[in-house]
């Protein structure tokens, strides 16, 4: 969670380091993803190196290259969450300042999100 100010490509580092360990096939657990997606605001060769150095490929739109990078296949599982959290307006507009509270009512919109999934044809 971060400032509203703050460039998105800044975080990228921050968030991979921060993934949490997934388990579920034998072996040990895999602590970062085998590809990571991106559109063209994570466009950066060190970017790029630092991720393959981890064993992460990077699969990053480029600047300047045409439309159709086939990055939204997958994007909308994310826009269309960010929707469902949107329809509580404490998390659309954010009114606290401090990030544990945020973050309490993210983790809560989550939970109700996940409810609603169980209880009927929601998701």
């Amino acid at each position: 969670m971060t400032a509203a100010n703050e460039h998105d490509v800044r975080q990228l580092l921050p968030l991979v380091a921060a993934i949490p360990a997934v388990g579920g096939k034998p072996g040990p657990p895999r602590r970062r993803p085998a590809r990571l997606h991106g559109d063209r605001a994570y466009d950066s060769e060190g970017h790029r190196r630092i991720l393959r150095w981890l064993g992460t490929t990077p699969v990053l739109a480029r600047r300047g290259t045409e439309q159709g990078s086939g990055l939204g296949v997958y994007r909308w599982v994310v826009e269309r969450t960010l929707s469902w959290l949107h329809q509580y307006r404490r998390l659309r507009i954010r009114y606290e300042r401090r990030a544990d509270i945020h973050q309490a009512f993210l983790d809560i919109g989550c939970l109700l999100i996940c409810y609603k999934c169980l209880i009927s044809s929601f998701c």
